[in-house]
């Protein structure tokens, strides 16, 4: 269990292949950060896993939510630790300049230890399974939209198995608790 405000997770989970710019058919990946106290959600679909793209979807979602949480729990992916390690993980440097500015703590999950970061992976799980089959999508603008509407229409008003509330409900009150 987290405090209101304590921690975020975050993960990749692998997103449709569509039609990138270039032509040709490539495929996507879902960032997915979600709020461990409310569950709520920020969900967006990209092209890549580069730092760039890893610090814009930080501050999209930090936008999505109004706030920032205390605690980043993250995998190791390589845009965001160049030496996963359980004690002293490398961090990026453009990530640790990103975490000092925001004024968040990273939170890195041992190697081969993906249980850490459970709520996220849950969470990316239930946007491949509920979300992603339902649809079709023109295009990455038209893919993202729709996941936005999906989160604050659907994922956010539904009762959440653990938490038995609605993910919207408790960010109300978790809001408050964000830097």
């Amino acid at each position: 269990t987290f405090a209101p405000g304590e921690a975020a997770q975050i993960d990749f989970g692998a997103g449709p292949v569509l039609a990138h710019p270039d032509g040709q058919p490539h495929r996507t990946w879902a960032f997915v950060m979600t709020l461990a106290h409310s569950r709520h959600q920020y969900v967006e679909f990209i092209w890549d896993q580069s730092v760039a793209t890893w610090l814009g979807c930080h501050r999209r979602a930090f936008d999505w939510f109004g706030a920032v949480p205390r605690r980043l729990i993250i995998g190791n992916a390589k845009c965001a630790i160049t030496r996963a390690c359980a004690h002293d993980p490398v961090v990026q440097r453009a990530y640790s300049e990103c975490a000092e500015g925001y004024g968040f703590k990273i939170d890195a999950c041992p190697p081969h230890d993906p249980q850490k970061k459970g709520i996220v992976e849950a969470g990316v799980k239930y946007v491949k399974g509920n979300f992603l089959p339902t649809r079709t999508f023109r295009d990455l603008a038209d893919l993202n939209a729709q996941a936005r509407t999906w989160v604050m229409q659907e994922a956010g008003r539904r009762i959440h198995g653990t938490t038995r509330v609605r993910p919207l409900a408790l960010f109300e009150l978790e809001r408050a608790h964000l830097l």
